[in-house]
């Protein structure tokens, strides 16, 4: 069987709904490692169809294209000198533009690559949604469906300054101790986000307020949903997950629902009984 065109794939990604984007080299000068009109596909997964030179300036392709599609943007234009901007021996330059397509705009984002984020991921990567799981555990990120971005950091809460007001952001930590910080940088930067939800029980839910009020932050910042999910009374990972997801669906209904300007979180669901949850 003939393996697909550029065009076949593109067609069938498109119709499809899934996030991709296309790759074309417009113009080149120089010894370049292809010519323009060269293009290739990247999807969250990496490399789906095509190639624009291998190597180097591919790799560097591949991981702006990857990129857009956890941002959401639409179009970028790239102008790189080979040996300057790439790395490359040869001297040449290459322009290239990308452009996405099915880009979704809804944006989670995870702190904590446990248990709950393991049955988590999965559902969530079926969803018109973009993941990131951010973790000082490599191995745990490894374990995680290829469309997830992963950011392996020893300092997790630094990553808060780098997200998008649009996202909402989930702590589902090793436990209360890793959670505060994230919470901390969360409502001292002053940023509102959609949701803000932490695993957890209601108990937990009173000892991170209290610990937030007295590190400064004030009363009327501090805004989280904990237990995080659909009230549904069991600890088991993969019904957590089901209802954290059920929880993310409902929150980016009433906010699509809304006008931006008068956008309010809905009312926070009664705490689970299980405080074995945190």
């Amino acid at each position: 069987m003939s393996q697909p065109t550029f065009i076949d794939r593109y067609a069938e990604l498109a119709a499809s709904g899934s996030p991709f984007v296309a790759v074309t080299v417009v113009d080149v000068i120089g010894s370049t490692p292809q010519n323009a009109g060269s293009r290739m596909i990247v999807t969250r997964a990496g490399l789906d169809q095509g190639t624009v030179g291998g190597g180097k300036i591919e790799a560097r392709a591949i991981e702006e294209a990857r990129a857009m599609l956890h941002s959401g943007e639409r179009t970028r234009f790239f102008d790189w000198s080979l040996k300057a901007d790439i790395g490359m021996t040869c001297g040449g330059r290459v322009r290239v533009y990308m452009e996405s397509c099915n880009v979704a705009t809804w944006r989670i984002v995870i702190f904590g690559a446990g248990h709950v984020t393991q049955a988590l991921a999965p559902v969530l990567v079926a969803l018109p949604c973009t993941v990131t799981c951010v973790d000082p555990r490599q191995e745990w990120l490894d374990r995680l469906p290829l469309s997830v971005r992963t950011i392996c950091t020893d300092n997790p809460p630094t990553e808060v300054a780098r997200l998008p007001e649009d996202a909402s952001i989930l702590c589902l930590t090793k436990g209360h101790a890793s959670d505060l910080p994230v919470l901390l940088e969360i409502f001292q930067s002053g940023r509102s986000f959609p949701l803000v939800g932490v695993i957890g029980s209601a108990a937990k839910r009173a000892v991170l307020r209290k610990e937030l009020l007295q590190a400064g932050v004030a009363e009327e910042r501090i805004d989280f949903q904990c237990p995080v999910g659909l009230p549904i009374g069991s600890n088991h990972p993969g019904e957590i997950a089901v209802s954290i997801a059920a929880q993310l669906l409902q929150t980016r209904d009433v906010l699509d629902a809304e006008p931006r300007n008068s956008r309010e979180r809905p009312e926070e669901e009664p705490p689970m009984d299980a405080d074995a949850r945190g």
